[in-house]
């Protein structure tokens, strides 16, 4: 009888082979590449033909042998880019696979300031050669900038005229004012400092002042000249232009402006960013769209679909809202600056700078942010809301005494907080200059070695005690009380001096009894704060976690802005997989030991010496016990054995063979600075709001969202863009919207991209009666009007 022969499995594609599907493959040699499909080599060129490989993809689609989405993932490329090379091919062959040289089709080669200074030079009469000289390009690209196209031509003099009456002239008076297009015209107009550098126009558009852009468009509901302008890359963003209207859906939105324009976004990214490009939604209109989503609760680019884009346009001053892929492409733009990092270290340092009285107290915690998607990224982390390990990527946020963020940064891969902690510290030093600092923090940043260098370079520390800690009896607490920040708290308190790093580094340490018996440790280095107040700093730490769980919730967090991934470091080290399994086995082994020792033990003392008096004997009488002791002792001794020859730590790259990633940061980055400046926003609101509503500590961020969803009436003027809004759900929130509107319009604060300045006012609520129909007051009056009988 003949034996079953094996079955041939498939052999796991080699390290230097990418798999395109079942049927066909990538083999990567040197500098060469070839295409295998079934087995057979059916095409091959050199790495840096891009030409070539360009028709490898198409070729590869064409022929049938993979799709278009298995030939990106293999070559690195989107989908749109394979479709867009089988077009070409398709048009010219292989010649049109080759990209073109020079500079790309519809890029202008002139920045936008310097775009403006070449309207008002050439309105001036300068020649080209002249304005070419003057900002040092060649005198083609001028002539091609304001000469060939009779379009371009038209545009260039309706630009030119509007710069020269927006530097002379006032606007014509007859010219409505629900147009606004002349005060979008007006800011070319310079400033004061414009003015006192009238004579270089070119280092005059450098200043740091709002850029007031200029409009072509009359009609609010029509920006089709500006669209028009963009197109031909002479507009960088779309003027706001405002029209009226009557119950406008979400205008109450417009109540945040003041602290976002405050809060420095526009400015900064301006002059991080400077501009994304010829565009219809360019920077500030992209920035203010991602701010008014956020506090609109807009939590994805996606939900945009189920938004009225023209009403939502409205609060921009737009025709229309930006659509999902404009906005992704924005923010692909932005991203491609790699500027999130510096974007959010600058809004920090205004924070200190508007807000100093409170960085006291720095909360340091790591939000870890869990990962359900296909792909397999290297970095894992513990969930603690779902208590177990899962590939996962933390984010460490930086909070102030109030429990407001100050700054996010993202974490290195699986780094935890004791390793995190000196990079914080160094940028937290960058923000607050020498002031002394106390930073609090839970006891994943336990480490003395840690605390030591702290202290050593200036700052203070508080937090939990991490391990174990003798037991202090109860007759040693005594109760505190205080007022502090507002509020009574009570404990019972000990307070002792402790040391840690054999003596030489001295901390204190503040336990606090809670009601069932625990025993809570604080350890901190600040011996000037009474007991209370330690006690009180250290367990307001949860505001930092409620802050979390608010963002989770209320802004989507959690969620990923896009699924790009990133080359991870292949030789970055990790904790060793097979040492730790044997380290659990080492674990269950010596618990195992520890359990027959204990029986074994047991029955020596209570062994009988007159049955039997010899050790001899009790080993016999006990034989099966001593087998089962003797095996386990062998076990653990084999294990110690094994794991001395597994190294702690390896290379990621040594766990697998395919191509080591993590998920891009950068979008995310962004998009959760804007999300913080969204929720300073609403803190700043809460705080106004504080005098005029009792309950703001527990309502007023319901009362916010209430705000920015409420309805309102749009008036615009030459000078004013006012803000009407519907009562609210009652009076005493009414008046409320009321005071806080007052409040902001004490600001003076100027719409984005406009000369316009914002007005609030909230609309009186209806007068009821007790009675239908009409009011007591109106039947009085109708009443003393009658006639007599």
């Amino acid at each position: 009888m003949s034996t079953q022969q094996a079955l041939a499995l498939l052999l796991p594609a080699a390290s230097n082979t990418v798999v395109i599907n079942a049927r066909c493959s990538l083999r990567i040699e040197a500098d060469r590449r070839v295409i295998v499909v079934g087995g057979l080599p059916v095409h091959h060129y050199r790495a840096e033909d891009a030409v070539a490989e360009a028709y490898a993809m198409v070729f590869l689609v064409e022929a049938g042998f993979a799709q278009q989405m298995e030939v990106a993932r293999a070559f690195a490329r989107s989908v749109r880019t394979v479709r867009r090379q089988q077009a070409r091919y398709a048009q010219g062959g292989m010649a049109a696979l080759g990209r073109e040289e020079g500079w790309r089709r519809g890029r202008r080669r002139i920045s936008g300031p310097r775009l403006r200074s070449v309207e008002l030079l050439k309105s001036q009469g300068m020649s080209n050669r002249a304005l070419a000289h003057r900002l040092g390009v060649n005198e083609k690209a001028i002539r091609k900038l304001v000469g060939p196209s009779k379009l371009a031509e038209s545009a260039q003099l309706a630009f030119a005229g509007m710069t020269t009456a927006a530097t002379g002239a006032p606007p014509a008076a007859g010219v409505s004012s629900a147009n606004s297009s002349d005060d979008a015209a007006d800011g070319a107009a310079p400033s004061a400092k414009d003015r006192a550098g009238d004579d270089d126009p070119i280092g005059a558009a450098a200043d740091d002042a709002e850029p007031v852009p200029m409009s072509l468009d009359r009609d609010a509901r029509d920006r089709s000249f500006d669209r028009q302008l963009a197109h031909l890359g002479l507009l960088d963003d779309a003027a706001p232009l405002f029209r009226e209207g009557t119950s406008v859906p979400g205008v109450g939105v417009l109540l945040a402006l003041p602290c976002l324009v405050e809060s420095g976004l526009f400015r900064i990214g301006r002059k991080l960013y400077g501009e994304v490009g010829p565009a219809f939604y360019g920077l500030r209109t992209t920035l203010l769209t991602l701010l008014l989503m956020a506090l609109l609760r807009i939590k994805r680019p996606e939900h945009l679909k189920e938004r009225d884009p023209a009403a939502f346009g409205r609060l921009l001053g737009l025709d229309r809202a930006p659509e999902v892929k404009t906005l992704r492409r924005r923010l692909s733009r932005l991203a491609a600056h790699h500027c999130a990092e510096q974007l959010g270290a600058e809004l920090a340092r205004l924070r200190v700078d508007q807000r100093g009285h409170l960085m006291g107290f720095l909360y340091v915690d790591g939000h870890v942010r869990a990962y359900h998607g296909q792909r397999a990224i290297s970095s894992n982390a513990y969930v603690a809301r779902r208590h177990l390990a899962m590939p996962a990527s933390t984010d460490y946020w930086i909070n102030d005494r109030s429990g407001d963020p100050l700054l996010v940064m993202t974490g290195e891969v699986d780094a935890a907080l004791t390793k995190a902690l000196p990079r914080l510290l160094r940028e937290v030093r960058d923000l607050v200059g020498e002031r002394r600092v106390t930073v609090v923090f839970d006891r994943g940043g336990w480490s003395p070695k840690l605390f030591d260098a702290m202290i050593k370079g200036g700052f203070d520390l508080l937090t939990y005690r991490k391990g174990r800690c003798r037991h202090i009896h109860e007759r040693r607490f005594i109760r505190r009380r205080a007022e502090l920040d507002g509020c009574w708290v009570d404990y019972l308190l000990h307070d002792q001096p402790v040391r840690f790093l054999k003596g030489k580094l001295r901390l204190r340490q503040v336990t606090r009894l809670c009601d069932n018996g625990h025993q809570t440790h604080v350890i901190t280095s600040r011996c000037d704060l009474r007991d209370i107040e330690v006690a009180y700093r250290m367990f307001e730490r949860w505001r930092q976690e409620n802050f979390f769980k608010y963002m989770r919730e209320e802004f989507l967090l959690d969620a990923l802005v896009d699924y790009r991934i990133e080359p991870e470091d292949p030789t970055r080290t990790i904790p060793n997989p097979e040492r730790r399994a044997l380290d659990k086995e080492i674990r269950t082994a010596r618990t195992d030991l520890a359990k027959l020792e204990r029986e074994y033990g047991a029955a020596a003392a209570d062994n009988t010496e007159h049955h039997r008096p010899t050790m001899r004997g009790f080993k016999i009488a006990h034989g099966r016990l001593g087998k089962q002791l003797r095996t386990a002792r062998a076990r653990v001794a084999r294990l110690f054995d094994k794991r001395r020859d597994v190294a702690k730590r390896i290379e990621v790259r040594d766990l697998s063979e395919r191509a080591v990633v993590k998920l891009a940061t950068e979008r995310k980055h962004l998009t959760d600075i804007i999300k913080m400046v969204a929720y300073q926003a609403e803190s700043d609101l809460v705080a106004l709001l504080r005098p005029h509503y009792a309950r703001v500590d527990q309502e007023g961020r319901t009362l916010l969202h209430e705000l920015f969803a409420a309805t309102g009436d749009i008036r615009v003027s030459d000078k004013e863009l006012n803000i009407t809004l519907a009562p609210l759900s009652s009076p005493h929130r009414t008046l409320a919207a009321q005071a806080l509107c007052e409040t902001l319009d004490q600001t003076a604060t100027i719409f984005p991209g406009s000369r316009l300045r914002i007005r609030f006012s909230v609309r009186p609520p209806p007068r009821i009666g007790l009675a239908f129909p009409g009011s007591p007051v109106e039947r009085n009056t109708a009443t003393a009007g009658a006639p007599a009988p």
